[in-house]
Protein backbone atom coordinates (compact mmCIF):
# COMPACT_ATOMS: atom_id res chain seq x y z
CA UNK A 1 0.00 0.00 0.00
CA UNK A 2 2.48 2.30 -1.11
CA UNK A 3 0.78 4.25 -4.06
CA UNK A 4 1.18 7.81 -5.35
CA UNK A 5 -1.87 9.65 -3.70
CA UNK A 6 -3.87 6.80 -1.38
CA UNK A 7 -7.00 8.34 0.36
CA UNK A 8 -6.16 9.81 3.81
CA UNK A 9 -7.51 8.11 6.78
CA UNK A 10 -8.22 9.13 10.25
CA UNK A 11 -7.41 5.44 11.15
CA UNK A 12 -4.08 3.88 10.04
CA UNK A 13 -3.69 0.49 8.39
CA UNK A 14 -1.20 -0.35 11.02
CA UNK A 15 -3.79 0.24 13.45
CA UNK A 16 -6.61 -2.37 11.54
CA UNK A 17 -3.95 -4.39 10.91
CA UNK A 18 -3.30 -5.15 14.59
CA UNK A 19 -6.85 -5.42 14.93
CA UNK A 20 -7.26 -7.84 12.54
CA UNK A 21 -5.19 -10.20 14.57
CA UNK A 22 -6.12 -9.11 18.56
CA UNK A 23 -10.03 -8.51 17.95
CA UNK A 24 -12.80 -10.91 18.19
CA UNK A 25 -14.28 -12.18 14.96
CA UNK A 26 -16.57 -9.36 14.41
CA UNK A 27 -13.77 -6.79 14.82
CA UNK A 28 -11.20 -9.00 12.94
CA UNK A 29 -14.01 -8.21 9.80
CA UNK A 30 -14.65 -5.03 10.63
CA UNK A 31 -11.20 -4.28 10.01
CA UNK A 32 -10.49 -6.73 6.96
CA UNK A 33 -13.65 -5.30 5.71
CA UNK A 34 -12.09 -1.47 5.96
CA UNK A 35 -8.77 -2.45 5.09
CA UNK A 36 -10.28 -3.06 1.33
CA UNK A 37 -12.67 -0.62 1.28
CA UNK A 38 -9.99 1.83 2.06
CA UNK A 39 -7.97 0.28 -1.13
CA UNK A 40 -11.30 0.81 -3.38
CA UNK A 41 -11.52 4.52 -2.35
CA UNK A 42 -7.90 4.81 -2.38
CA UNK A 43 -7.88 4.03 -6.32
CA UNK A 44 -11.01 6.28 -7.04
CA UNK A 45 -8.75 8.97 -5.76
CA UNK A 46 -5.77 8.17 -7.39
CA UNK A 47 -8.05 8.43 -10.64
CA UNK A 48 -9.24 11.94 -9.31
CA UNK A 49 -6.02 12.98 -8.89
CA UNK A 50 -4.90 11.91 -12.19
CA UNK A 51 -7.65 13.77 -13.90
CA UNK A 52 -5.80 17.45 -11.72
CA UNK A 53 -2.29 16.66 -12.74
CA UNK A 54 -0.68 18.43 -15.70
CA UNK A 55 1.93 16.46 -17.84
CA UNK A 56 5.21 16.14 -15.76
CA UNK A 57 3.02 14.89 -12.61
CA UNK A 58 2.72 18.22 -10.41
CA UNK A 59 -0.69 20.00 -9.47
CA UNK A 60 -1.88 23.12 -11.81
CA UNK A 61 0.02 26.33 -10.81
CA UNK A 62 -3.61 27.72 -10.84
CA UNK A 63 -4.16 25.97 -7.66
CA UNK A 64 -1.16 27.72 -5.49
CA UNK A 65 -1.76 30.46 -3.47
CA UNK A 66 0.85 33.48 -3.14
CA UNK A 67 2.50 32.55 0.54
CA UNK A 68 1.30 35.52 2.64
CA UNK A 69 2.13 36.43 6.33
CA UNK A 70 -0.91 36.05 8.84
CA UNK A 71 -2.54 38.60 5.95
CA UNK A 72 -6.70 37.94 5.72
CA UNK A 73 -7.94 36.58 3.02
CA UNK A 74 -10.76 39.64 2.21
CA UNK A 75 -12.47 37.65 -0.89
CA UNK A 76 -13.14 34.76 1.01
CA UNK A 77 -15.89 33.52 1.20
CA UNK A 78 -16.98 30.04 2.88
CA UNK A 79 -19.29 27.75 0.91
CA UNK A 80 -20.41 24.48 2.72
CA UNK A 81 -22.49 22.01 1.76
CA UNK A 82 -23.35 18.89 4.36
CA UNK A 83 -25.21 15.79 3.24
CA UNK A 84 -26.50 12.90 5.16
CA UNK A 85 -25.15 9.64 3.85
CA UNK A 86 -27.85 7.61 5.25
CA UNK A 87 -25.43 5.00 6.14
CA UNK A 88 -25.12 4.15 2.39
CA UNK A 89 -21.71 3.32 0.32
CA UNK A 90 -22.58 6.30 -2.23
CA UNK A 91 -20.94 9.99 -1.83
CA UNK A 92 -22.10 12.72 -0.82
CA UNK A 93 -25.75 11.66 -0.03
CA UNK A 94 -29.13 14.18 0.76
CA UNK A 95 -28.13 17.34 1.57
CA UNK A 96 -28.68 18.91 4.92
CA UNK A 97 -27.22 21.57 5.28
CA UNK A 98 -25.61 24.13 3.06
CA UNK A 99 -23.75 27.58 3.44
CA UNK A 100 -26.38 30.17 5.35
CA UNK A 101 -28.62 27.57 6.70
CA UNK A 102 -29.93 27.60 10.11
CA UNK A 103 -28.74 24.10 12.76
CA UNK A 104 -30.26 21.07 11.85
CA UNK A 105 -31.69 18.53 14.73
CA UNK A 106 -28.82 16.08 13.73
CA UNK A 107 -25.73 17.20 15.76
CA UNK A 108 -23.03 15.39 13.74
CA UNK A 109 -24.40 17.38 10.92
CA UNK A 110 -23.84 20.65 12.71
CA UNK A 111 -20.72 19.56 13.77
CA UNK A 112 -19.11 18.88 10.36
CA UNK A 113 -20.59 22.03 9.38
CA UNK A 114 -18.94 24.02 12.09
CA UNK A 115 -15.67 22.25 11.91
CA UNK A 116 -15.55 22.91 7.79
CA UNK A 117 -16.12 26.38 9.19
CA UNK A 118 -13.11 26.87 11.53
CA UNK A 119 -10.95 25.09 9.07
CA UNK A 120 -11.77 27.77 6.67
CA UNK A 121 -11.55 30.43 8.97
CA UNK A 122 -7.94 30.01 10.52
CA UNK A 123 -6.61 29.34 6.69
CA UNK A 124 -8.38 32.68 5.24
CA UNK A 125 -7.73 34.82 8.76
CA UNK A 126 -4.16 33.67 9.49
CA UNK A 127 -2.79 32.71 6.70
CA UNK A 128 -4.90 34.41 3.96
CA UNK A 129 -5.68 31.12 2.21
CA UNK A 130 -9.07 31.42 0.27
CA UNK A 131 -10.50 27.52 1.26
CA UNK A 132 -8.48 24.35 0.86
CA UNK A 133 -7.02 25.12 -2.95
CA UNK A 134 -6.73 28.60 -2.20
CA UNK A 135 -9.23 29.31 -5.12
CA UNK A 136 -12.36 29.41 -3.05
CA UNK A 137 -13.12 25.96 -2.99
CA UNK A 138 -16.61 24.67 -2.21
CA UNK A 139 -16.44 22.20 1.60
CA UNK A 140 -17.89 19.07 1.67
CA UNK A 141 -19.20 16.50 3.73
CA UNK A 142 -20.71 13.75 4.10
CA UNK A 143 -21.94 12.77 7.57
CA UNK A 144 -23.30 9.09 8.43
CA UNK A 145 -21.69 7.45 5.50
CA UNK A 146 -21.63 4.17 5.88
CA UNK A 147 -22.73 1.25 8.62
CA UNK A 148 -21.33 2.25 12.06
CA UNK A 149 -18.31 2.96 9.56
CA UNK A 150 -14.90 3.23 11.61
CA UNK A 151 -13.26 6.00 10.07
CA UNK A 152 -13.45 9.68 8.44
CA UNK A 153 -11.55 10.38 5.35
CA UNK A 154 -10.45 12.92 2.69
CA UNK A 155 -10.56 11.44 -1.17
CA UNK A 156 -9.12 14.09 -3.03
CA UNK A 157 -12.49 16.62 -3.41
CA UNK A 158 -14.82 15.70 -0.31
CA UNK A 159 -14.74 14.41 3.07
CA UNK A 160 -16.43 11.65 4.31
CA UNK A 161 -17.40 10.77 8.08
CA UNK A 162 -18.46 7.52 9.85
CA UNK A 163 -19.99 6.86 13.03
CA UNK A 164 -17.95 4.48 14.84
CA UNK A 165 -19.38 1.35 15.80
CA UNK A 166 -20.20 2.48 18.92
CA UNK A 167 -16.97 -0.46 20.70
CA UNK A 168 -13.76 0.52 19.07
CA UNK A 169 -14.86 4.00 17.61
CA UNK A 170 -17.48 6.89 18.14
CA UNK A 171 -18.36 9.18 15.77
CA UNK A 172 -15.82 10.97 13.75
CA UNK A 173 -16.74 14.40 13.94
CA UNK A 174 -14.37 15.67 16.72
CA UNK A 175 -13.09 19.18 15.52
CA UNK A 176 -9.16 18.02 15.36
CA UNK A 177 -10.01 15.00 12.59
CA UNK A 178 -11.99 17.25 10.52
CA UNK A 179 -8.99 19.99 10.78
CA UNK A 180 -6.84 16.77 9.87
CA UNK A 181 -8.44 15.53 7.54
CA UNK A 182 -9.29 18.99 5.44
CA UNK A 183 -5.77 19.93 6.20
CA UNK A 184 -5.10 17.08 3.89
CA UNK A 185 -6.54 18.87 0.90
CA UNK A 186 -4.32 21.92 1.71
CA UNK A 187 -1.11 19.83 1.19
CA UNK A 188 -2.77 18.31 -1.82
CA UNK A 189 -3.30 21.73 -3.28
CA UNK A 190 0.03 23.14 -2.46
CA UNK A 191 2.50 20.67 -4.33
CA UNK A 192 1.75 17.65 -2.66
CA UNK A 193 3.87 15.29 -0.42
CA UNK A 194 4.06 12.00 -2.05
CA UNK A 195 1.72 9.01 0.95
CA UNK A 196 4.77 7.20 1.09
CA UNK A 197 8.17 7.15 3.95
CA UNK A 198 9.07 10.02 5.10
CA UNK A 199 7.23 12.25 2.44
CA UNK A 200 4.28 10.88 3.67
CA UNK A 201 4.65 10.97 7.37
CA UNK A 202 5.10 14.79 6.63
CA UNK A 203 1.75 14.91 4.72
CA UNK A 204 0.31 13.09 7.84
CA UNK A 205 2.26 15.57 10.34
CA UNK A 206 1.27 18.69 8.72
CA UNK A 207 -2.17 17.31 8.70
CA UNK A 208 -2.11 17.10 12.48
CA UNK A 209 0.01 20.57 13.08
CA UNK A 210 -3.04 22.16 12.04
CA UNK A 211 -5.71 19.89 13.28
CA UNK A 212 -4.50 20.88 16.55
CA UNK A 213 -3.63 24.36 15.57
CA UNK A 214 -7.41 24.73 14.57
CA UNK A 215 -8.30 23.29 18.12
CA UNK A 216 -6.52 25.76 19.81
CA UNK A 217 -7.74 28.27 17.49
CA UNK A 218 -11.38 27.43 18.03
CA UNK A 219 -10.82 27.53 21.55
CA UNK A 220 -8.72 30.58 21.98
CA UNK A 221 -5.66 28.57 23.78
CA UNK A 222 -2.34 29.37 23.90
CA UNK A 223 0.21 27.13 22.67
CA UNK A 224 0.73 25.57 26.36
CA UNK A 225 -3.13 25.01 27.20
CA UNK A 226 -3.52 22.92 24.34
CA UNK A 227 -3.62 19.20 24.58
CA UNK A 228 -1.72 18.37 21.63
CA UNK A 229 -4.37 15.46 20.88
CA UNK A 230 -5.20 14.11 17.48
CA UNK A 231 -8.44 12.36 17.75
CA UNK A 232 -9.39 12.84 21.67
CA UNK A 233 -13.07 11.58 22.30
CA UNK A 234 -13.10 9.32 18.92
CA UNK A 235 -11.81 5.91 20.99
CA UNK A 236 -15.27 3.80 22.16
CA UNK A 237 -15.71 3.63 25.77
CA UNK A 238 -13.87 0.40 26.61
CA UNK A 239 -10.70 1.16 25.08
CA UNK A 240 -7.60 2.65 27.09
CA UNK A 241 -6.60 5.45 25.66
CA UNK A 242 -7.28 8.98 25.19
CA UNK A 243 -6.74 9.72 21.18
CA UNK A 244 -5.01 8.31 18.13
CA UNK A 245 -1.82 10.42 18.67
CA UNK A 246 -0.25 13.16 20.94
CA UNK A 247 2.23 15.45 19.40
CA UNK A 248 3.29 16.07 23.06
CA UNK A 249 3.86 12.70 24.31
CA UNK A 250 3.93 10.68 20.97
CA UNK A 251 3.73 6.82 21.99
CA UNK A 252 1.26 7.19 24.84
CA UNK A 253 -1.70 8.26 23.11
CA UNK A 254 -3.23 4.48 23.66
CA UNK A 255 -2.37 1.36 25.23
CA UNK A 256 -4.89 -1.19 25.00
CA UNK A 257 -5.30 -4.83 24.87
CA UNK A 258 -7.47 -4.86 21.29
CA UNK A 259 -5.33 -1.79 20.06
CA UNK A 260 -2.17 -2.52 21.33
CA UNK A 261 0.70 0.04 22.07
CA UNK A 262 0.59 3.39 20.32
CA UNK A 263 3.79 3.33 17.87
CA UNK A 264 4.67 6.44 17.21
CA UNK A 265 8.30 7.56 18.19
CA UNK A 266 9.40 11.16 19.45
CA UNK A 267 13.19 10.91 18.06
CA UNK A 268 15.18 9.47 14.88
CA UNK A 269 16.66 7.08 16.98
CA UNK A 270 13.29 5.36 17.44
CA UNK A 271 12.28 5.49 13.31
CA UNK A 272 10.28 2.79 12.51
CA UNK A 273 11.27 1.51 9.04
CA UNK A 274 8.54 -0.58 7.80
CA UNK A 275 6.72 -1.37 4.82
CA UNK A 276 3.50 -1.55 6.93
CA UNK A 277 1.10 1.84 6.47
CA UNK A 278 2.70 3.20 3.46
CA UNK A 279 6.34 3.25 5.02
CA UNK A 280 4.99 4.16 8.06
CA UNK A 281 3.48 7.54 7.29
CA UNK A 282 1.23 7.55 10.41
CA UNK A 283 3.65 6.08 12.72
CA UNK A 284 7.34 7.99 11.69
CA UNK A 285 5.01 11.68 11.57
CA UNK A 286 5.24 11.33 15.23
CA UNK A 287 9.06 12.88 14.74
CA UNK A 288 7.73 15.82 13.50
CA UNK A 289 4.85 16.50 15.39
CA UNK A 290 7.03 16.57 18.44
CA UNK A 291 9.42 19.31 16.70
CA UNK A 292 6.55 21.42 16.27
CA UNK A 293 5.04 21.17 19.64
CA UNK A 294 8.51 21.80 21.02
CA UNK A 295 8.99 24.73 18.83
CA UNK A 296 5.60 26.07 20.01
CA UNK A 297 6.49 25.73 23.54
CA UNK A 298 10.10 27.24 22.97
CA UNK A 299 7.96 30.25 21.22
CA UNK A 300 4.95 30.26 23.36
CA UNK A 301 1.70 32.41 22.41
CA UNK A 302 -0.45 31.22 19.88
CA UNK A 303 0.72 28.35 17.38
CA UNK A 304 -0.47 29.99 14.53
CA UNK A 305 1.31 33.31 14.89
CA UNK A 306 4.63 32.39 14.47
CA UNK A 307 5.04 28.68 14.59
CA UNK A 308 1.75 27.99 12.18
CA UNK A 309 3.56 30.45 9.82
CA UNK A 310 7.18 29.07 9.46
CA UNK A 311 4.72 25.73 8.57
CA UNK A 312 2.66 27.36 6.69
CA UNK A 313 5.12 28.91 4.23
CA UNK A 314 7.60 26.38 4.02
CA UNK A 315 4.69 24.13 2.59
CA UNK A 316 4.90 26.67 0.01
CA UNK A 317 7.88 27.03 -1.03
CA UNK A 318 8.92 23.34 -0.64
CA UNK A 319 8.70 21.91 -4.52
CA UNK A 320 9.54 18.45 -3.63
CA UNK A 321 6.78 15.64 -3.17
CA UNK A 322 9.70 13.28 -1.95
CA UNK A 323 10.71 15.55 0.95
CA UNK A 324 13.09 13.66 3.76
CA UNK A 325 12.71 14.93 7.30
CA UNK A 326 15.80 16.75 6.84
CA UNK A 327 14.69 18.44 3.54
CA UNK A 328 11.37 19.34 5.33
CA UNK A 329 13.25 20.79 8.70
CA UNK A 330 15.63 22.77 6.26
CA UNK A 331 12.71 24.36 4.37
CA UNK A 332 11.30 25.71 7.51
CA UNK A 333 14.35 26.69 8.71
CA UNK A 334 14.56 28.58 5.42
CA UNK A 335 10.90 30.18 6.04
CA UNK A 336 11.93 31.14 9.91
CA UNK A 337 15.09 32.67 8.18
CA UNK A 338 12.72 34.77 5.28
CA UNK A 339 9.80 35.52 8.15
CA UNK A 340 12.32 36.49 11.04
CA UNK A 341 15.73 37.29 9.88
CA UNK A 342 19.44 35.99 10.23
CA UNK A 343 20.01 35.35 14.01
CA UNK A 344 16.84 35.97 15.55
CA UNK A 345 15.30 33.84 18.21
CA UNK A 346 12.65 31.89 16.15
CA UNK A 347 15.28 30.64 14.19
CA UNK A 348 17.54 29.37 16.81
CA UNK A 349 14.84 27.81 18.64
CA UNK A 350 13.68 26.12 15.68
CA UNK A 351 17.03 24.55 15.31
CA UNK A 352 17.12 23.44 18.68
CA UNK A 353 13.46 22.17 17.82
CA UNK A 354 14.84 20.16 15.37
CA UNK A 355 17.79 19.08 17.23
CA UNK A 356 15.83 17.59 20.30
CA UNK A 357 13.77 14.99 17.91
CA UNK A 358 17.40 14.40 16.35
CA UNK A 359 17.64 16.35 13.14
CA UNK A 360 20.34 18.65 13.02
CA UNK A 361 19.83 21.91 10.49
Amino acid sequence: MCDHDPMQCIIPPHMLKVLQMRGDAKVAKMATDMLAQNAKVRDARQEFMSTRMVPDGSTPESAFLTPALAETCETAVCKREIYDGQEKAGLPGKLARKEGDGETSDPTVNEAYDGAGAVFDLYAKEFGRNSLDGNGMKLVATVHHRRKYNNAFWNGEQMAYGDGDGVIFVKFTELSVIAHEMSHGVVQFSGGLRYTGQSGALNESFADCFGAMIQQYRLGQESCEGDWLIGKGILGPDIRGVALRSMKAPGTAYSDATLGQDPQPYHMDFYVDTTDDNGGVHINSGIPNHAFYLYCQYLGGNSWQKAGQVWYQALQRLNNPLATFHDWAAQTVDAALRLYGVGALEVNLLRRSWKLVGISI
